[in-house]
């Protein structure tokens, strides 16, 4: 493992082929963004520059470089009042250019899933999010041993597979929490 972890941006500016991220948790640290969201602020999706932040405009820019980004959603029924604020911000991440699939947590058994979040690059760097309980970011983490990697891609691949494109998955359907 390494020790120097690279920014985020560096990771994405030096990919080539592929970017996926594998999010396992119902809950992260709560943000202003989703508090305002529970108050029942909602984003007027036609005024792009009130929403577009420089993440979005990294993915739109590496997308165009010929990168493709997915992002794959394991979660629970009926889904979490985070998760349920996560699939209405997704918006911004389609909008952005990423492709991104749930899957709900009972039809995830039978695949061997690592234990932590992750980003995938041009399948061989991974970048490792360990979490507190809470859902603080606690540190992140490079490495690119060979069979960790292949844990990670294998098991990406496989929840891609049996997932449900953002567009078609519909939380309402998977329990209402709003």
């Amino acid at each position: 493992m390494r020790s120097s972890v690279p920014s985020f941006a560096e990771l994405l500016g030096g990919c080539e082929r592929s970017a996926v991220h594998l999010e396992l948790r119902d809950s992260y640290a709560p943000t202003e963004r989703f508090a305002a969201w529970q108050r029942g602020e909602r984003i007027n999706w036609e005024d792009r520059a009130s929403w577009w932040h420089p993440y979005d405009q990294l993915i739109a820019d590496t997308v165009a470089r010929g990168v493709v980004i997915r992002r794959a959603r394991v979660v629970s029924e009926p889904v979490s009042a985070y998760i349920w604020w996560e699939h209405y911000v997704t918006h911004a991440n389609v909008t952005a250019g990423e492709e991104v699939r749930w899957l709900p947590r009972r039809r995830a058994t039978s695949i061997p899933l690592p234990g932590n979040d992750f980003w995938l690059f041009d399948g061989a760097l991974l970048r490792l999010h360990h979490f507190s309980g809470d859902g603080a970011v606690v540190e992140d983490e490079i490495t690119e041993e060979p069979e960790i990697v292949e844990l990670c891609a294998t098991a990406f691949e496989a929840v891609w597979e049996r997932a449900i494109p953002h567009h078609l998955f519909d939380v309402g359907q998977a329990g209402s929490c709003q």
